[in-house]
Order: C-alpha cells, then sequence, then structure tokens
C-alpha cells in the first residue's frame, strides 16, 4: 500500500488516478493513512485523500468535514463533493457554513450535498432564507440564500412553501425562478398562478 500512496501524492496525475482506483478497492485498511493525509501540509495530498475517501462507501463524514474550513478551496470544493456522495445528517450544519463560502463552487456543491441530505436539512436550510443581506458579506449571503432555496426547491418538502412564496417578492430574478420551481413541484404553481 506503501507504493499506492506514494503514487497517489507523487504529482503525476496518470500514476495518482491509478493508484486512486486500487486504494478505493483496497477499501477500509486504507482508512489510517489517508487519514493522515488530511493532515499533511500540502493540499494535493489533502485533496487526493478526501478523494479516495469520497469513494469508500463506509468512509466516515467526520474526517470529510473538516476539509470544509480548509485554506485551499480546491480541497473545499473536494469536501463538499465527497459530503454529496455520503449525505448524512451530521453534515448539515458545516455545509450551511459552506454555503457562504467565498468560492460559489463549494457553495452550489454545499447546496447539492444538502439536497442529498433531504429533508433533514429543511429547517436549516430555511434559516438561511432568513438572513439579512447587510455588511461586508452580502454576496456571500445573497449566494448562502440563493443556495437554499435552489435546495429547498429541489427538496420539494411543505414546510419550505412559506419561504418559497417570499422568496417570490424579491428583487432576484434567480430567487423566483427557484422558488416557481419548487412551487411547481409541490403542486402549488396554480395557487400561484391565480394570486398573481
Amino acid at each position: 500500500m506503501d507504493a499506492l500512496l506514494a503514487d497517489l501524492i507523487s504529482g503525476d496525475e496518470a500514476l495518482a488516478e491509478t493508484a486512486m482506483n486500487q486504494l478505493v478497492a483496497l477499501g477500509e485498511e486504507t482508512f489510517p493513512a489517508l487519514k493522515d493525509l488530511l493532515d499533511s501540509p500540502d493540499a494535493d495530498h489533502r485533496w487526493w485523500a478526501l478523494s479516495v475517501l469520497a469513494q469508500i462507501e463506509t468512509a466516515d463524514v467526520n474526517w470529510m468535514l473538516p476539509a470544509l474550513d480548509d485554506e485551499s478551496v480546491e480541497v473545499r470544493q473536494c469536501a463538499a463533493l465527497a459530503l454529496s456522495v455520503h449525505p448524512d445528517e451530521k453534515s448539515v450544519s458545516s455545509l450551511i457554513n459552506a454555503l457562504h463560502d467565498p468560492d460559489s463552487m463549494v457553495s452550489t456543491l454545499a447546496a447539492n450535498a444538502l439536497v442529498k441530505i433531504g429533508e433533514a436539512a429543511v429547517p436549516a436550510l430555511l434559516t438561511v432564507l432568513e438572513e439579512k443581506m447587510t455588511g461586508e458579506n452580502t454576496l456571500q449571503i445573497k449566494a448562502a440564500r440563493l443556495g437554499a432555496v435552489r435546495a429547498l426547491a429541489t427538496i420539494a418538502d411543505s414546510r419550505a412553501i412559506p419561504a418559497m412564496m417570499s422568496a417570490l417578492e424579491e428583487d432576484s430574478v434567480f430567487m423566483k425562478h427557484w422558488a416557481e420551481i419548487g412551487l411547481e413541484k409541490l403542486g402549488l404553481d396554480m395557487v400561484y398562478m391565480k394570486l398573481k
């Protein structure tokens, strides 16, 4: 396994891809070494460790969650993607925080992961829609709110109806779009048309 780990972090993409597939096949026996790589000072090493863990069904999301706060945007993106492959209620709070990431891809991938978690994520997503857009983080809050309404529209949980109805009144075309899609999925598009 040492040779595979060396190939994984060699910097040679072809070697790393081959090693990744073989490490995934080894499964749980790779966990100690991959957990060590998650603590590496090299972002590339952390990224490859997450990439392998994401593909092992029994990987613990607790190993992936800290990477949502990594200094490397690529590692944060990889972590959000990994968590969408391992949907778990334990991830909701960290993924809600990741909706506010300055990188739009991290925010989008976090929203996708929350969709995979489904109904358990709805209460936290609703709180994001209540956030006020003030201060220096206005763009991040806008992005988080958009990701939240998109996730809620995709989940299509009736608890989100009042929030989606409110989103229809916002200035954002994108917020309105996702609110309309969510209401349509819930069979309320005709009600909205009558109210209009």
